[in-house]
């Protein structure tokens, strides 16, 4: 099973899309001990643990005492990195997969996250380069009104100083709209939806000479595509992935824990073989002509949906274009298997969940 492991709820940026930044007083942090916490996971043959919070890093003699803890769990971090070169190096290297919060150029970055943040980011990049860091870095990206899809995601992509294995990124629909977006319909109309015909476009150009980039939600969708084989709720939520909140609720997403229908279990009484399969989605998702290959989206959007129905679809519009677009190229990227430019084998990811929820 994997396991949002939530570390604190506070953090050390206050995000113009977040505002985690204002979580404070003792019920942000642990408590619980990790004596529960041990005999919680020890019932489960094989843990992976996903640091998260807040800010993980504000807590790094935990992430050592976890890894000391727990030697046989697979880790994955999600992080803005700020504090990234903090941690022990030995440690550092343990981590499969570290997505790194990063919203693409200087200017996009600074003004969602704070003036700085984006060369500290890519200053500590280079320091986990720097130590050998073989696992996977991920470039997650929060993307709103200020975002250009195509000229952030092609940006990352470019980057050589340090690199960034894949891109992902998260669209900024779940919390209320208000505040957030002055135009969200003419956005996806004039910016988003033609910068992601346009990234798939270079994406296909790009695999004639063997190079499939590592853009998260085309990857994962073209292996659907090409194999057949469907996918319910893509990021595990409810299913295989849940969330230890910091009182020992155990939540089926780590952005939920105020909503009481998100908590389904208790580290001190719950066990894990009961926890698997908890939630399933609600229509309109299972009939939706893209269920297959979406998964769903979101369910925490699908059961609480607060945009209303209204704003709900206009977000799975997105997917179904996204979807679509990548289905159009379906014929070309298979003569390209079949002529050996790139393999079946290309399209496998990820490996292991690692916190990347592939549907926008």
């Amino acid at each position: 099973m994997n396991y949002h492991l939530v570390l604190t709820r506070r953090c050390n940026l206050n995000c113009q899309y977040c505002h985690g930044g204002e979580e404070t007083g003792p019920e942000t942090e642990i408590q619980y001990s990790l004596d529960e916490l041990t005999q919680f996971l020890n019932k489960d043959e094989d843990i992976q643990l996903m640091l998260y919070g807040g800010e993980p890093t504000l807590r790094i003699p935990l992430i050592v005492e976890l890894m000391n803890r727990f030697p046989p769990a697979r880790f994955m971090l999600q992080t803005n990195a700020l504090l990234l070169n903090k941690i022990p190096a030995v440690f550092a290297k343990r981590f499969h997969s570290i997505l790194i919060s990063i919203d693409g150029p200087e200017n996009v970055t600074d003004g969602y996250r704070s003036k700085g943040v984006y060369q500290r980011v890519l200053e500590n990049v280079r320091w986990l380069e720097s130590i050998g860091y073989e696992g996977d870095i991920v470039a997650r990206m929060a993307v709103s009104q200020e975002s250009d899809i195509y000229r952030d995601v092609t940006h990352l992509l470019n980057l050589r100083n340090p690199v960034f294995h894949h891109v992902h990124w998260q669209l900024n629909v779940i919390w209320d709209a208000e505040g957030n977006w002055q135009d969200f319909d003419k956005w996806v109309e004039e910016s988003y939806n033609p910068g992601i015909t346009r990234l798939i476009e270079d994406w296909i150009e790009k695999m004639e000479d063997g190079i499939v980039e590592g853009i998260v939600p085309f990857i994962p969708l073209i292996y659907s595509m090409l194999t057949g084989e469907t996918s319910t709720m893509r990021c595990g939520a409810g299913i295989d992935t849940f969330a230890i909140h910091v009182d020992g609720s155990i939540g089926i997403c780590p952005i939920s824990p105020d909503w009481e229908f998100s908590i389904v279990g208790d580290i001190r009484k719950s066990h894990p073989k009961d926890l698997r399969n908890i939630m399933t989605l609600d229509e309109p998702c299972l009939s939706c002509d893209e269920y297959g290959v979406c998964g769903g989206r979101c369910l925490f959007t699908n059961k609480q949906r607060l945009w209303g129905e209204e704003g709900y679809k206009k977000v799975c519009n997105t997917v179904t274009h996204l979807v679509q677009s990548l289905r159009r190229q379906i014929p070309v990227i298979k003569r390209y298997i079949t002529e050996e430019c790139i393999s079946l084998d290309d399209f496998k990811y990820p490996e292991f969940n690692n916190g990347c929820e592939i549907i926008p």
